[in-house]
């Protein structure tokens, strides 16, 4: 009997691809896979974003998985490289970076290559974490373009840091920020990311980096994916392994955190954080069973969850299958019972789930 599995719907990722073509038709579009296609596995995922213009992950060995998978459209670095003898490693691959420091820049300049590499200049217009400080911008981007090691085309870029939110006005700041400093310079433009795409489409540039939303989750704060006309991509599930009689004010679980006030059935699912499944998710955060929704109940453990399926419950049997986020019950939703955010979650998908991956 297979138990944790996680079921990956191509159909949807295709689905999700087009919604991001109707939210933004004027930019081409850079599928973001970093993180194991968070969490839905690379290279299968890569090669079905067929409609991709490029891909985008954070690191050299995602990039390098795929191209031994046969991927051969552009790779962007987004967090670019990390040592000057990486740089061959791009050239070889054909590989575009990121520039977001003098570090970076300067190991740039003075390398000895063959052939010139493909840049996107990142500027920090607000978020703070990776990018040159504006008033940098215009040394940078000179610099760059003297230097025989880069191509001409120096692509310019911008990250932004609360576009999930529509009533804050920070994102219109970064926007109108970065579009004055690239003022008149016919280069390409890449700004949004997956809340950028859907709230901000003055942001929407010649570019844009789908992510979560590909995968059929909201970037945006309170929502769901349904919400915006996308489709989630994974369903979790895994099986009944038990079920028990437990009689009033027994405790149940590690800790004995939990007691029913009067006697129940719980059904024990082969699911917990060895899987990937959040241990603080809240008592109450639900699963379904055979189309009926019902709370876990006491601590998640590693390798199984209680759940309360109530006396008088005759149909949840050992061997059910389990959804325990899906198409009928949102990642988000989960997220927030666990007081986290739905990235997570699917990132921290382990190695022993299965991969289930269907047309």
């Amino acid at each position: 009997m297979r138990l944790a599995t996680a079921e990956i719907n191509l159909t949807a990722l295709a689905h999700n691809l087009a919604q991001v073509k109707r939210f933004a038709p004027n930019s081409k579009i850079m599928a973001v896979l970093k993180a194991n296609a968070y969490g839905h596995g690379l290279v299968t995922i890569a090669q079905h974003l067929n409609g991709a213009d490029a891909f985008a992950v954070a690191r050299i060995d995602e990039a390098l998985a795929l191209r031994a998978g046969g991927l051969t459209k552009p790779i962007v670095l987004l967090e670019g490289f990390f040592n000057k003898a990486d740089l061959p490693i791009l050239l070889a691959n054909n590989f575009q970076t990121i520039i977001h420091d003098a570090n970076q820049l300067a190991a740039l300049e003075n390398a000895k290559l063959d052939a010139p590499i493909t840049c996107w200049l990142k500027v920090n217009t607000g978020m703070h974490r990776l990018g040159i400080a504006p008033e940098q911008f215009e040394e940078f981007y000179n610099r760059l373009q003297k230097t025989a090691n880069a191509k001409n085309t120096i692509n310019l870029m911008t990250h932004f840091s609360c576009a999930d939110d529509v009533d804050n006005t920070k994102t219109v700041q970064q926007i109108t920020l970065f579009d004055n400093l690239v003022n008149g310079i016919d280069q390409a433009h890449c700004l949004s990311n997956s809340a950028g795409i859907i709230a901000w489409p003055t942001g929407h540039g010649d570019w844009v980096r789908p992510g979560l939303m590909l995968y059929g989750v909201s970037p945006m704060a309170n929502k769901v994916g349904q919400q915006h006309q996308l489709k989630p991509v994974m369903h979790l599930t895994t099986k009944v392994i038990a079920v028990r009689n437990v009689a009033a004010h027994e405790a149940v679980g590690y800790g004995g955190r939990w007691q029913s006030d009067k006697p129940t059935k719980l059904a024990v699912v082969a699911m917990g954080y060895g899987d990937g499944y959040p241990r603080h998710a809240k008592e109450g955060t639900p699963v379904m069973i055979a189309g009926q929704r019902y709370g876990i109940v006491g601590s998640v453990s590693m390798d199984m969850i209680s759940i309360d399926i109530g006396l008088n419950e005759h149909n949840v049997k050992v061997g059910d299958s389990v959804t325990m986020w899906g198409p009928e019950l949102p990642v988000e939703e989960i997220a927030q019972c666990a007081d986290t955010i739905p990235y997570e979650l699917l990132c921290n998908i382990t190695p022993r789930v299965s991969y289930e991956y269907q047309p």
